[in-house]
């Protein structure tokens, strides 16, 4: 389950990357995966489960076997793969994550690919204007976030950047490694579903 695929280096794999802690992992990780790869024309998703989010705290993050073997419940190992690569990456930041990536696998064309949640985090994240210069990427929506989100700070500033929807799979074309590859946003059906609601219906809190 841990496996990334190998591939020749005469084939250009177009791959998508959603990343997360997966804690747990769930119907809507599987929705989102499903609908950007058929929106993004991609060869596969890749769920990157996290080996710890530093935006999160460690309490109640169930362990990273675990959490990996959920993603790995929900993806089919063939066009969706989870893997926990950033463990043996030894990364701890998603910008030192992708640049590694795209040194192992130099003919893959990555996307990245995120909820709209992420989308309106993302001027926290550690360098987070080098990530959008690196690899282009896509985001879905999540209810209660996707207004508020394409009105924050990261879409207003990335806004000349923005593409239709309908070029969404032109972004894992963009070259690797080249400023300003673009991104989108990709309406579609929403799933209420998240981890927190799964946590605290397992642990009672909710009814």
């Amino acid at each position: 389950m841990d496996r990334l695929p190998r591939f020749g280096d005469r084939r250009r794999m177009r791959i998508g990357l959603l990343g997360g802690s997966f804690n747990p992992a769930h119907d809507g990780h599987r929705h989102i995966a499903l609908m950007a790869r058929r929106r993004l024309r991609l060869d596969q998703v890749w769920l990157l489960v996290s080996p710890g989010n530093p935006l999160k705290p460690r309490d109640g993050m169930a362990p990273l076997a675990e959490r990996l073997a959920g993603a790995a419940r929900i993806a089919d190992g063939r066009r969706v793969v989870a893997s926990a690569i950033e463990s043996k990456l030894h990364t701890r930041y998603t910008v030192d994550t992708l640049r590694l990536l795209m040194r192992r696998f130099p003919r893959a064309r990555f996307v990245w690919i995120m909820g709209a949640d992420i989308l309106e985090e993302l001027p926290r994240w550690h360098r987070w204007q080098d990530i959008t210069q690196r690899l282009g990427f896509a985001v879905l929506p999540r209810p209660g976030y996707t207004h508020r989100a394409l009105a924050g700070e990261a879409a207003h500033r990335l806004r000349a950047r923005r593409r239709p929807a309908r070029e969404a799979s032109l972004l894992p074309d963009a070259n690797p490694g080249r400023a300003f590859p673009g991104w989108v946003f990709l309406p579609g059906r929403q799933t209420a579903v998240s981890a927190t609601m799964l946590r605290q219906a397992a642990e009672g809190t909710v009814s």
